[in-house]
């Protein structure tokens, strides 16, 4: 009686923001009830299921979420996989899962986070889908990135709904298109074979090296005709890749087979029944019986959620190279050309070798290999290094700063000809701020410093050894020290 209360309650309040996101939905019907009685019981509260049906009693929208797939959603917001799934009716299931470095649960469609199906796969019917999810899903401000696959046309639905998240293809929908693409070649058993075998070795290590031997691959063995039809230049795209890449080859290969099984079960259950309902029933009924995993990972919450972060708790590798392939996004995004490879230059040193060493209110002593610098975070940024007084751009310690507070380069922190747009030569920008007089200036003062920091940590006979070498050279160079004070 409780449950069925808390039902018509949980039902009204549904209808009502459904309404007020103007789109009209009829009353759950019984069917629908019955088809998720057993996900009502396992979860503490109802879950979200919206639907709509046609006058041939064929469901024209749907939009389904428990409270356990919003909870995942809402601990890993941060990268969203799209999946579609098509119907002998042409009719698509759209499967949202959550990706990235923290996500690390087992089993299949652990990882779904939401199922919909528009009503029609138009800028109105998505734009329509996605504003229902956002609705019920706050947590959706937090995504940074939505990985695609590459016949995903509504592109810029996707960037209008999402305007801060970036949308790139997955690599595992690249994998899956170049697969389908070798067998339509219709190529001789050997050569289709190592082309398989060396596509499966390049999705579980991308690096850039083995992305580039496969591109290569595929432009000697693919007939010149046929080569375009494969779109390789994806494989040369790093960006792409920078998304994938922190995954060692286990956890590839792992991802990979988790998400094959997966795709394989949403074309199982409604991928090959006409009826969306009798689908998405089938599918339910799977996710029914394999609940095991969600039940562990509820407890694994609540015992996370009991707990408070830690300060001293390091932040994960993985997480660090997902902070720092963001830097590396809003580098090219905010920058010019020139700028953004110089940046990224000294991104490169900071992604070896990073020390933060001090922190004060208004100023960071950053430590990279010998170096030592202070940094000023408010914006404009800047560095004590040669590199940000000569070029006024970012700094490796500038960007070790952002990635240590897992930031991203804001415009404010450029100078306007650095900035992208601008119309600004290089050559006028390098010739207008580099200057001798500037370079000799620093290099003396950086070896100033080195030394004074050498001189406060030594003993006292060591520090009256090496101050009488430097009062011999002062002598020498600029005046005897009656004259000159060093």
């Amino acid at each position: 009686m409780i449950l069925e209360r808390l039902k018509a309650s949980w039902t009204a309040a549904l209808q009502k923001k459904y309404f007020d996101l103007g789109i009209w939905t009829s009353p759950i019907s019984p069917m629908a009830l019955t088809m998720l009685n057993g996900l009502l019981i396992k979860d503490s509260s109802p879950p979200m299921l919206l639907h709509q049906v046609n006058k041939t009693a064929q469901l024209d929208t749907f939009n389904y979420q428990s409270c356990f797939m919003q909870s995942i959603f809402d601990h890993f917001p941060e990268i969203l996989f799209i999946h579609r799934t098509y119907n002998p009716r042409g009719k698509v299931l759209y499967t949202f899962l959550v990706d990235g470095p923290r996500v690390q649960l087992e089993g299949h469609l652990a990882r779904a986070v939401y199922f919909a199906i528009p009503a029609k796969e138009d800028t109105e019917g998505l734009a329509q889908m996605f504003q229902v999810f956002k609705k019920f899903n706050p947590a959706w401000e937090r995504v940074c990135t939505i990985l695609v696959d590459p016949h995903f046309l509504p592109l810029p639905t996707l960037a209008m709904e999402f305007p801060a998240a970036e949308v790139l293809l997955s690599a595992f929908h690249i994998c899956k298109f170049l697969q389908a693409k070798f067998y339509q070649l219709s190529l001789e058993r050997p050569m289709e074979r190592l082309l398989l075998t060396s596509l499966q070795s390049t999705m579980c290590s991308a690096t850039a090296g083995n992305l580039r031997k496969l591109y290569t691959l595929l432009s000697n063995c693919i007939p010149p005709a046929k080569l375009p039809e494969l779109h390789s230049h994806w494989l040369l795209n790093d960006r792409i890749w920078l998304a994938h890449r922190w995954r060692s080859r286990a956890e590839s290969s792992r991802y990979f087979q988790s998400l094959e099984v997966t795709t394989r079960i949403l074309s199982q259950f409604f991928g090959t029944t006409p009826s969306e309902k009798q689908g998405m029933a089938s599918l339910f009924r799977y996710m029914q019986q394999n609940s095991a995993d969600m039940a562990n990972f509820n407890q694994g919450l609540c015992a996370q959620n009991n707990h408070a972060p830690s300060d001293t708790i390091p932040e994960s590798p993985k997480v660090e190279q997902l902070v720092e392939s963001h830097i590396q996004h809003s580098l090219n995004a905010i920058c010019t050309g020139p700028a953004a490879q110089l940046c990224l230059g000294e991104l490169a040193v900071v992604q070896k070798s990073t020390h933060l060493i001090g922190s004060g209110s208004e100023k960071m002593n950053i430590q990279i290999l010998e170096d030592t610098h202070k940094v000023q975070p408010q914006p404009p940024a800047s560095c004590s290094c040669y590199f940000n007084q000569a070029f006024h751009l970012p700094c490796r310690h500038i960007l070790a700063m952002l990635s240590a507070r897992r930031q991203v380069l804001q415009p404010d922190m450029l100078p306007a000809q650095w900035t992208a747009g601008c119309a600004t030569s290089l050559d006028s920008i390098l010739g207008s701020k580099w200057s001798e007089t500037l370079d000799k200036h620093l290099a003396v003062t950086h070896l100033t410093e080195e030394v004074g920091q050498l001189l406060q940590h030594c003993s006292k006979e060591e520090f009256e050894r090496r101050y009488s070498t430097l009062r011999e050279l002062a002598d020498s160079w600029i005046g005897p020290y009656e004259q000159v004070q060093l």
